[in-house]
């Protein structure tokens, strides 16, 4: 089913897919493999596949939830979706048949909009045009340095109505970011023990250039020991903003 989420920029998880391995350095301190852990101890039904444990870990095997392409249908309200908080949907272990189920599912719900993110942008941009992409679909990649700027790239060949980015854990600065095409940037430094912290720099010369794009900035976080530890100011203000939602999905 759906969950409430703390997520400041969407409003419920929808996981049809879980599990994922390490893709980059932005995986390193992954918050979903540490949740997986503890649902697979509490006996949750979708965590107990075990992947490789050199790349994934116990609980986080990817793997298909079938049962799962129902819960949008029983959705009262419309919502702000995040699809796969849990996992990749662009994950080489998952069939391009089970993408194509779940663009379909959001494609006969257009009163949600959803929220789709990856950082597996070389399949995605492979897979791209073998996908029907509705309306009321956002897609996004990861970028957490330069080193993945590539992954912006691959994003604009995709044919989806708001392309985004995510710039959590902001490990670096993104002074070559190329913002043509892309309609939505959050921003967001690392949480928990192992935290890197972000150079408030980064973070501002990112806001500053979304503003001379016209691009809208949503600043997530600043992380800490608690993802809300160091709150979301940035330079006395708070950055929330987001793209246009479907006219359905507004409604």
């Amino acid at each position: 089913m759906a969950t409430r989420t703390a997520i400041e920029w969407t409003e419920v998880t929808w996981n049809p897919t879980t599990g994922c391995d390490r893709v980059s350095t932005g995986c390193d301190n992954c918050y979903a493999l540490a949740l997986a852990k503890r649902l697979k101890a509490m006996g949750a039904a979708k965590y107990q596949a075990d992947g490789d444990s050199r790349t994934s870990g116990p609980g986080f095997g990817v793997t298909v939830h079938p049962a799962a392409l129902r819960e949008p249908y029983t959705w009262r309200s419309p919502r702000l979706v995040f699809v796969n908080s849990m996992s990749d949907l662009f994950h080489a272990r998952v069939p391009l048949t089970f993408v194509r189920d779940v663009f379909a599912v959001i494609a006969d719900t257009p009163q949600h909009t959803y929220q789709i993110l990856t950082k597996r942008s070389s399949r995605l941009r492979k897979v791209a045009g073998l996908l029907d992409w509705p309306a009321n679909l956002w897609m996004g990649v990861s970028v957490e340095n330069s080193g993945v700027l590539y992954r912006v790239a691959d994003l604009r060949t995709v044919p989806s109505k708001v392309r985004f980015l995510s710039c959590e854990p902001l490990l670096g600065p993104l002074d070559d970011l190329d913002l043509d095409g892309i309609g939505w940037v959050i921003v967001g430094g690392e949480s928990g023990p192992r935290r890197r912290p972000p150079d408030p720099a980064w973070i501002g010369g990112i806001r500053d250039h979304c503003i001379a794009a016209g691009v809208p900035f949503f600043f997530k976080q600043w992380g800490g020991r608690t993802p809300k530890a160091g709150g979301r100011e940035l330079d006395g203000e708070v950055w929330g903003e987001l793209p246009a939602l479907t006219a359905t999905a507004a409604s």
